[in-house]
């Protein structure tokens, strides 16, 4: 396996036993810093753009992409410095927080289902609909039962819309230490352009952090399938986080060969019609 078949590298495999604890979240691959990534990360950053015009030209398939993490786990800053450079017209963000009184109404699958993309677009899951299989389970509010049939209808969820609604699926959990996410959580305190990210409840939820890890690795072994894959992707170092998604989303839109559609028009004839 090549050092840059990410794909394979971080890939959740189907029906293997996985732990969580032996992926490195400080993982830097083959660079040394953020400076000797950079030429890469510019060419796949670049490579997006144009994969993203194809799928939204052709309007025949659609991508979603789930990004889970715990509290500061660089959602936010994946979405901003890898996603950020498709063209807003063809892709779309949505989060998920708490559920609201109509969401929590209807089945959990419900609010994932209605923010579903349309062919020819790319939306992004700032989290998810696996927050009913982890926050849930890590602070009781289903019993584990529950839980466990819930890992069965979101695999069927997602079969669903591959099968039916031409849509490809990539999973990405970013994985950073507990460390990590304290420093993040000073830098938070430290700068005053973001006590907006940081509450209470961040410092209170690591008390929990064996219990995410041990739900996040259970739902990432029973819901990484060959129709939705997860990977888990060292996020510790930020540039190495966004290298890795841009180059795992590039290699799988390039493996649809898409192209453009056949012009609507005879471009020689309205060319001579309108001297061009």
């Amino acid at each position: 396996m090549s050092k840059n078949d990410y794909r394979q590298q971080f890939l959740v495999k189907p029906g293997e036993s996985f732990n969580l604890a032996d992926s490195d979240p400080s993982s830097k691959g083959k660079h040394e810093n953020k400076l000797s990534a950079q030429e890469e990360l510019e060419h796949y950053a670049q490579r997006l753009l144009a994969l993203q015009y194809l799928l939204y030209a052709e309007g025949k398939q659609s991508l979603l992409i789930c990004l889970q993490a715990l509290d500061a786990g660089g959602k936010d800053g994946t979405i901003r410095h890898v996603l950020g450079y498709m063209n807003p017209q063809g892709c779309r963000v949505q989060a998920f927080k708490v559920p609201s009184a109509q969401e929590a109404a209807h089945d959990f699958l419900w609010r994932a289902h209605r923010a579903t993309p349309a062919k020819g677009e790319v939306v992004i899951f700032n989290r998810s609909h696996y927050e009913d299989v982890l926050v849930a389970r890590v602070h009781n509010l289903v019993p584990e039962t529950t839980s466990r049939k819930r890992y069965e209808a979101i695999n069927a969820f997602e079969k669903q819309l591959v099968d039916n609604g031409g849509t490809h699926i990539l999973k990405f959990f970013l994985h950073i230490s507990k460390d990590e996410q304290l420093q993040r959580f000073r830098a938070r305190l430290d700068d005053p352009a973001r006590h907006w990210k940081i509450s209470e409840a961040d410092y209170e939820e690591r008390q929990y952090w064996d219990v995410y890890q041990e739900a996040y690795q259970d739902a990432l072994g029973q819901c990484s399938t060959p129709w939705a894959p997860w990977f888990v992707i060292p996020a510790n170092h930020k540039w190495y986080r966004n290298l890795v998604i841009s180059k795992i989303i590039v290699d799988y839109l390039e493996a649809l060969h898409m192209t453009t559609p056949e012009p609507r028009v005879n471009i020689d004839a309205l060319k001579q019609k309108y001297h061009v």
